[in-house]
């Protein structure tokens, strides 16, 4: 059972339209919500004093708060997280928001990250929070290594994949290498790496230069070894997390307390190698997920809720993820079937590519 609907399924009618239209309006608005607006939008007509009973009995189960000493009400995040769960209706995709995410798969669009790039520009400009996007970790099959000397202390491991894509690690090289250490070490791992991705080659390289360390030098033994581990380390950060729009949410308020949890998530988004490990922990789960404060403890300071969603290649497996941040009080409604589009769209692009 999702958190907070077995509450929903008790409550009567008059208390679950009352918890709904605090919320609602609570995410229109930002302010508190008295017993007097709500008597002017209910389906049915009661009187102020017996709508205050109902706030009062909500806020006793954990659903409203009252934030400051006016009659309003808020809601807690247990009472988000059961709106979401429970009540929320997800509008279907604005024309306007399709177009604008639809256009960045224009001219250009063989270059994956480009396009990224500006798919995070646009998420962040429809939903006007900030955007994630985790590009996808290369995994095509290695066609060549090459190591490459820059000095006594200095050297690039090269990669050419099968797909034509390149990339380099800087690191520095066992004292000692020659020319013909290099070129020993680039020649025995090109006879290992035939339709093989850079995660089979770690384990196979390490095999072979266990039970083969005597038909190789010592030098060249040594440079394999340290040349790889660049790549080992920066395994699991080789997909770049791509955050866009940060900006927007300093303009959603003005007070001296918003503005310091606005600057505490500017904190959480410095540490982008902690969220991508969250994003790619959010992959497990199939759809959108949110995540509403605390629940996402990355951002729990800062008390911000995350949209997020994973997308798929063409085998129908997860190799990414997009979503938006923004305060407890997004529009859900509309962002769900934003991020939901955003991912489809761009697992197609990354089908399409591979």
């Amino acid at each position: 059972m999702k958190q907070g609907t077995g509450l929903l399924d008790e409550m009567n009618h008059r208390s679950r339209e009352v918890f709904r239209r605090v919320v609602e309006s609570y995410l229109e608005s930002g302010e508190p919500v008295g017993s007097r607006t709500l008597t002017r939008s209910l389906s049915e007509k009661v009187s102020a004093a017996t709508i205050r009973n109902v706030m009062q009995d909500l806020e006793y189960l954990g659903l409203l708060d009252s934030p400051h000493i006016s009659a309003g009400r808020v809601p807690t995040q247990l009472g988000l997280r059961m709106f979401v769960d429970g009540l929320l209706e997800v509008r279907d995709l604005d024309n306007s928001d399709r177009e604008a995410l639809d256009a960045t798969m224009g001219p250009g669009s063989n270059d994956v990250g480009g396009v990224l790039d500006r798919v995070g520009a646009a998420l962040s400009g429809v939903t006007q929070g900030a955007s994630l996007v985790l590009t996808p970790k290369h995994e095509a099959p290695v066609r060549h290594i090459e190591f490459v000397s820059l000095g006594h202390d200095r050297a690039l491991v090269v990669l050419v994949f099968a797909d034509g894509h390149v990339e380099n690690r800087l690191f520095h090289p066992p004292p000692g290498q020659t020319p013909s250490s290099m070129r020993e070490a680039a020649n025995f791992l090109n006879a290992l790496i035939e339709g093989k991705t850079l995660s089979d080659l770690r384990g196979e390289i390490a095999r072979q230069i266990a039970t083969r360390r005597r038909e190789i030098d010592a030098l060249a033994a040594d440079l394999i070894e340290t040349g790889m581990a660049v790549w080992e380390q920066d395994a699991d950060t080789s997909a770049r997390l791509i955050v866009r729009g940060a900006a927007n949410l300093l303009g959603q308020d003005g007070e001296a307390a918003e503005l310091d949890r606005i600057r505490s998530l500017f904190d959480d988004l410095e540490r982008k190698r902690d969220i991508a490990e969250f994003l790619e922990l959010a992959e497990t789960g199939d759809g959108v997920r949110i995540f509403i404060g605390s629940e996402n403890k990355l951002f729990s300071l800062s008390g911000s809720s995350l949209v997020v969603s994973p997308y798929m290649n063409a085998d129908r497996k997860i190799i990414g993820a997009v979503g938006v941040i923004g305060p407890t009080r997004l529009n859900y409604g509309r962002i769900v079937p934003i991020v939901d589009y955003t991912a489809q769209l761009v697992g197609r692009l990354i089908a399409e590519r591979s």
